[in-house]
């Protein structure tokens, strides 16, 4: 008897030091086959390290002569960052709630806000960007709706998730008083989810102000203009003063934001 517990104690050792070393060489293929689809090669960036070096040789010492110059692009990077942000929590707000399962009216519903969301969040803010940009023209409004339609689904999903985890006791308690399906969601869901929905918003404000600064790039108004201009003029010390006010910027950004979240929370 002791002989066939320790036999079959063997064998699952055994299966399960096989499960390992099997899931091992998956892993390690899995991160070959990468290297080789980006040619990640460490002698090239070794060679190309002498490029680095000249390009930063070359970004000092910064041309802050064009500070005057950024001022009104970078207050138009913020603008669009808030109103980008404002327009996202107010498309995720009802997206968000008929995408909960568990307060959705109907199941079609259900799955119909469920595949906004799925879309809104999977095209990046900077394919949006160029879209708006060829439906509206160019300047920061089309950075605004690039924003709001890629945060509302990022903060949709969420609310959604987050309304789907709240406690059911007050729902179900005024689901028995007959309440309707407003007083629900004002009274049970709201109070629960409203501070972390806050943190999310206010996370997604400091996203927003990063992404609002390459928007640009595509012609969605900001500092991203500047900065790419800068890139293919070749200009590397202007280069460098537009990434310290960036960097000065967002850290301003994250410090309000955390500001008003110890306030709020």
């Amino acid at each position: 008897m002791c002989n066939n517990v320790n036999k079959s104690i063997g064998d699952t050792t055994w299966f399960n030091m096989a499960q390992k070393a099997m899931v091992a060489v998956v892993l390690v293929w899995i991160f070959v086959w990468s290297a080789q689809g980006t040619n990640l090669n460490l002698r090239e960036l070794s060679t190309g390290f002498s490029g680095i070096v000249d390009i930063l040789s070359r970004a000092f010492p910064p041309d802050f002569s064009i500070l005057p110059r950024l001022a009104g692009p970078i207050i138009e990077t913020i603008q669009i960052s808030i109103w980008g942000t404002t327009l996202g929590v107010m498309f995720a707000i009802p997206l968000g709630l008929l995408s909960a399962r568990n307060i959705s009216p109907y199941r079609l519903t259900y799955y119909a806000s469920r595949l906004i969301l799925n879309t809104a969040r999977a095209i990046p803010e900077m394919i949006f960007a160029i879209v708006f940009v060829a439906a509206v023209g160019l300047g920061p409004f089309p950075g605004v709706l690039a924003l709001a339609f890629h945060s509302a689904g990022m903060m949709g999903k969420f609310l959604a998730d987050s309304i789907e985890h709240t406690d059911p006791g007050p729902i179900e308690a005024l689901m028995a008083t007959g309440a309707r399906k407003s007083q629900i969601i004002v009274h049970a869901v709201v109070p629960q989810i409203m501070p972390e929905f806050v943190s999310l918003s206010l996370f997604r404000w400091e996203m927003n102000f990063r992404s609002s600064t390459i928007l640009g790039i595509v012609g969605a108004g900001g500092i991203g203009f500047e900065l790419i201009t800068s890139m293919r003029l070749f200009f590397y010390q202007q280069l460098t003063v537009i990434l310290i006010a960036i960097l000065v910027i967002v850290t301003m950004v994250d410090g309000i934001a955390t500001f008003i979240r110890k306030r709020i929370i």
